[in-house]
């Protein structure tokens, strides 16, 4: 490739840009999961949390075309989402992880962190290939470019968290937020959509799309906003019961 070409700065300018938008998801899921482990064990979830998110990246890249066009794959990852981040929400404030053995709150939290990223990592690699036009060193760039920015951003969200746990709230906001996204991009439910109101959904002119549709504006952000609403909504009633139910 051609270094000196304008759309070779183009496209690694692009995948830059990307990575620092989705990989913040990434940080958030990582400093989330490890909020709750001894300080010694941080660093080490948060190394082996950026591993598993970079290790499902090269191998969703490896069948990224045919991931992309399996019915109810992306409805199943925004309910692993939507569980996650409920989850994480009612484990806020909690001292049930401080009370787990050390080596089991720690792979506890590779394990959350290695389902979430196995959800968005699909779309953050779609991102990124598109980006790279087919061109092999801008695509492994734009891999390798999310080890550093994961781990540094899961751990300034890890002090931040620590000084503002409200923040954990809007973690799982946003978690809901993707996972509501992620639900009405899925391929049967572009289809069922397109059949009942076609105005709802765009086709998308890219051949190496097996889908070739995504959801117009409007249910692609209120999905996002109702799966954001969802996740606080629901947590802070499960809490407040939890609080308010009598000790036995």
């Amino acid at each position: 490739m051609d270094f000196t070409s304008p759309v070779f700065w183009v496209a690694l300018l692009q995948i830059i840009w990307i990575d620092l938008l989705l990989s913040g998801d990434n940080a958030v899921v990582i400093a989330l999961a490890c909020r709750s482990l001894p300080e010694k064990q941080r660093k080490w979830g948060i190394l082996l949390g950026a591993g598993a998110a970079v290790g499902l990246r090269i191998l969703f890249a490896l069948a990224v075309s045919f991931l992309l066009g399996v019915p109810f794959l992306k409805v199943v990852g925004a309910l692993l989402l939507f569980w996650i981040a409920i989850k994480l929400v009612l484990e806020e404030g909690g001292e049930g992880g401080h009370h787990v053995e050390s080596a089991d709150s720690l792979w506890k939290a590779v394990r959350t962190i290695a389902i979430a990223d196995a959800v968005m990592s699909l779309d953050n690699v779609v991102a990124i290939a598109a980006a790279a036009r087919g061109h092999a060193e801008l695509f492994i760039f734009g891999l390798l470019l999310t080890i550093p920015l994961i781990i540094f951003g899961s751990q300034l969200i890890l002090k931040l968290i620590s000084r503002f746990p409200i923040l954990v709230w809007f973690g799982a906001a946003l978690l809901g937020w993707i996972a509501g996204e992620m639900l009405v991009s899925d391929k049967v439910v572009l289809e069922t959509m397109q059949g009942m109101a076609p105005n709802l959904v765009e086709t998308i002119a890219d051949p190496e799309d097996p889908v070739g549709l995504k959801p117009s504006a409007l249910p692609h952000y209120l999905a996002a906003v109702v799966g954001a609403a969802f996740v606080i909504a629901f947590g802070w009633v499960v809490k407040s019961r939890r609080t308010e139910a009598p000790a036995h």
